[in-house]
């Protein structure tokens, strides 16, 4: 690996630790410093947002970190105004590391006048001079399609395998479930990597946000249910489906969630819930209500992270890091592997 690459860390104010935990992990993984670049980014009294960048970037491999997430309209526009002035300062190449790609669920026309939001974020984020983009568990993989720059996709799933294995002590009796057929194929990845069965709880709903009725396919009687999901919000979906599992007889449930989105009543509908956890990665930061939940915890992304921007700025496999095998000797701090 080349110790004196020039690269450049800039955060915005969407998740300040994951940024700071990012850094933190590549001066390990460099056996030298990381800093997040000194910058300002603030908002007028009118909420128009100002950036000011006072390290010198000319030249440099620059990596805004920048989740857009709520608030997502504001974070988004941080990462398009960051991006403008590193362009405009000479930096040599931009890259936008996204961990939680907002709008991502407007990814088609679902109904006549609708708009397709996924697709004019990323004809934003080209414009503004962002000539990669690193995210985390795209809500639909086609989204890659929509940008005609390159866009690396990692998954959570090696990262849920490795604490699923290390949390769960009898893996027999664990089944994994999918809350709709439509993340059967998100499931079935991290099921096979664990060499575990599956079950889907099939939604019928009469409108959006509104399940009028589930039902489970698959044998789930006895068993410690774990259910996959890419995206938590308002949770009212996932706390039934724990439900549901609870009353076909499941013995346990939990869920596994990469993007803790976690609106409205959604925290309290998780700890009054029959999950006994709910686990999501830390590509959105935390409110304080979830921080102190009895059955919320997180793991961390920024190792993968971390070493994702390292293979980027070197020109090797970003790929790579999708492998379990890959992934063990950088969570080697937070698991005992045997």
């Amino acid at each position: 690996m080349k110790a004196d690459i020039n690269l450049k860390l800039i955060a915005g104010n969407a998740n300040m630790d994951l940024a700071q935990a990012i850094a933190r992990r590549m001066s390990v993984y460099r056996g030298m410093p990381v800093e997040l670049a000194n910058a300002r980014v603030e908002r007028f009294n009118d909420k128009e947002i100002f950036v000011e960048i006072f390290d010198n970037v000319r030249g440099e491999d620059v990596f805004i970190l920048q989740s857009t997430c709520n608030p997502a309209n504001d974070n988004l526009m941080e990462l398009l105004i960051i991006a403008d002035a590193l362009k405009r300062s000479s930096a040599s190449r931009i890259t936008a590391v996204v961990p939680y790609f907002g709008y991502a669920r407007q990814d088609r026309r679902t109904a006549a006048r609708t708009p397709i939001s996924a697709k004019l974020v990323a004809n934003l984020m080209t414009e503004a001079g962002i000539d990669r983009v690193l995210t985390l568990d795209l809500h639909a993989g086609q989204i890659q399609g929509f940008f005609d720059i390159p866009v690396d996709n990692l998954y959570a799933s090696p990262v849920f395998a490795m604490d699923i294995r290390h949390h769960f002590e009898d893996l027999s009796k664990v089944t994994i479930i999918s809350p709709d057929v439509g993340g059967v194929a998100r499931a079935r990845e991290l099921a096979k990597r664990l060499n575990l069965g599956l079950a889907i709880v099939d939604k019928r709903r009469s409108r959006p946000g509104e399940v009028d009725e589930m039902t489970i396919i698959g044998e789930v009687e006895g068993r410690t249910c774990i259910i996959v999901d890419d995206i938590c919000d308002t949770a009212g979906t996932l706390c039934k489906a724990a439900q549901l599992l609870k009353d076909e007889g499941a013995e346990a449930v939990h869920a596994y969630i990469t993007h803790g989105v976690l609106s409205g009543p959604a925290v309290e509908r998780v700890k009054n819930s029959v999950m006994e956890s709910l686990v999501i990665t830390d590509s959105i930061p935390l409110s304080d209500e979830a921080k102190v939940a009895h059955n919320i915890r997180t793991v961390s992304v920024a190792p993968m992270l971390a070493q994702a921007i390292l293979n980027v700025a070197n020109d090797t496999s970003v790929s790579s890091l999708f492998s379990e095998q890959t992934l063990r000797p950088i969570y080697e701090a937070f698991y005992r592997f045997d």
